[in-house]
């Protein structure tokens, strides 16, 4: 029987534990970050913070909140972003999982324009902490729909320039070759069953859209992607 993908599942995801933690839950933080690089994950993301610091002050030092940080391959490949054209980037990484911070912190400990902090995003929305930019790639789909819209609606406040969202399409042609991928990648139990309903948890483009106008966003651009993922790009001047 085809999957079904009309609607975005409301399964949960065994990683949505922030209490989780062990050489399991690495190896699922790892292999996300390489499968989402070797994928061009990490590119769409620049993307949309090229197209966004374009009508901003480049050389200025700009602020940047990665929502989700998982391991903190996202954070890292900015920050060599910025070496390489020279921006001056301060990059902030958040996850409610301590043991996910833990190990972002000692995979970026080279980096010292990189910080992490063991956080609740609903929390930190309400913090009087600012950005210029606010990314989250491969996180919002964690959220139900009403969170999605609290969420949004706090980060356009919050982000001096916009927010850059990179996530997954919901669809039945990704979660089949999801399927084959685990099998090349030998991906554990835990990191397979995750993936699945994370696409089943995913977008369409009508969904973006609509979160779009119940915000009355202006000037927002949905762009498909590959493999199988939307930009979402939400300035806020």
């Amino acid at each position: 029987m085809m999957i079904n993908t009309s609607r975005r599942s409301e399964a949960t995801e065994i990683m949505d534990n922030f209490s989780m933690e062990g050489e399991i839950l690495r190896d699922a933080l790892d292999k996300i970050a390489g499968i989402n690089r070797l994928l061009g994950g990490n590119k769409i993301s620049i993307q949309g913070v090229n197209a966004l610091l374009r009508s901003g002050k480049e050389r200025e030092e700009i602020r940047i909140l990665d929502v989700g940080c998982g391991n903190g391959d996202m954070l890292r490949t900015l920050a060599d972003f910025a070496i390489k054209k020279q921006f001056k980037f301060h990059l902030t990484g958040i996850d409610a999982n301590s043991f996910t911070i833990g190990y972002a912190r000692q995979l970026s400990e080279n980096y010292e324009n990189i910080h992490f902090q063991c956080a609740d995003i609903f929390e930190e929305i309400h913090s009087e902490n600012n950005y210029d930019l606010i990314l989250c790639t491969l996180t919002l789909h964690h959220f139900k729909d009403e969170e999605i819209l609290k969420l949004i609606s706090s980060f356009k406040e919050k982000s001096r320039l916009g927010i850059v969202i990179n996530d997954l399409q919901r669809s039945a042609i990704p979660y089949y070759l999801f399927t084959a991928l685990c099998f090349v990648f030998r991906l554990n139990k835990m990191s397979k069953q995750d993936g699945l309903v994370s696409i089943l948890r995913g977008f369409k483009k009508a969904d973006l859209q609509q979160y779009s106008k119940q915000l009355n966003l202006k000037n927002t651009t949905i762009r498909w992607k590959w493999a199988f993922r939307y930009l979402w790009i939400i300035p806020s001047i």
